[in-house]
């Protein structure tokens, strides 16, 4: 369990070992784009796909943005 949540720990760090609130932003926006997207499997009316795109736009733009960050980042 520990190992567990050093790895979430580390999911969430910049390379430097600081928290990165991009990335939190875009791995929880992806964690609700797979909820609303399981939701929409099971339901007869789906999740209005408006906000599926819109929540999918803020989750490639905050993992994208955490990775420009790592490439360009100030050394």
């Amino acid at each position: 369990m520990k190992n567990f949540i050093n790895w979430v720990k580390g999911l969430l760090m910049d390379e430097r070992g600081i928290p990165s609130s991009k990335r939190f932003i875009g791995i929880v926006a992806g964690l609700s784009l797979c909820i609303a997207l399981f939701i929409n499997l099971f339901t007869s009316e789906p999740v209005e796909p408006t906000i599926v795109q819109s929540v999918a736009i803020i989750c490639v733009g905050g993992l994208g943005l955490a990775s420009v960050d790592k490439i360009w980042g100030k050394k």
